[in-house]
């Protein structure tokens, strides 16, 4: 299944704007960043912890729709789904 990856800000500058990513059916929200972490360390290293966490920071989003880090790293992902990665946003 193709998976759409858009990265934005820091994130942008480790993963580029937007890539395709190739997965297995039953794939998950963890599954696919772990893959993001391995094709880029510098990403691992920006997203993860140290005990491999996702970082508190990090906001996604599925389809356009926030998802809880916390209680989303196993939902199933579908084919076409477009996951969005933010770093922490500031401004005012």
């Amino acid at each position: 299944m193709l998976i759409r990856v858009l990265a934005f800000a820091n994130f942008r500058e480790i993963l580029g704007k937007e890539r395709q990513m190739s997965l297995l059916e039953g794939a998950t929200v963890r599954d696919l960043l772990e893959e993001l972490a391995v094709a880029r360390p510098a990403f691992k290293d920006a997203a993860f912890d140290e005990t491999g966490a996702l970082r508190d920071y990090v906001l996604l989003m599925i389809n356009k729709k926030r998802i809880d880090p916390t209680q989303d790293m196993f939902r199933p992902l579908q084919d076409g789904d477009e996951l969005a990665i933010f770093p922490p946003l500031a401004g005012g």
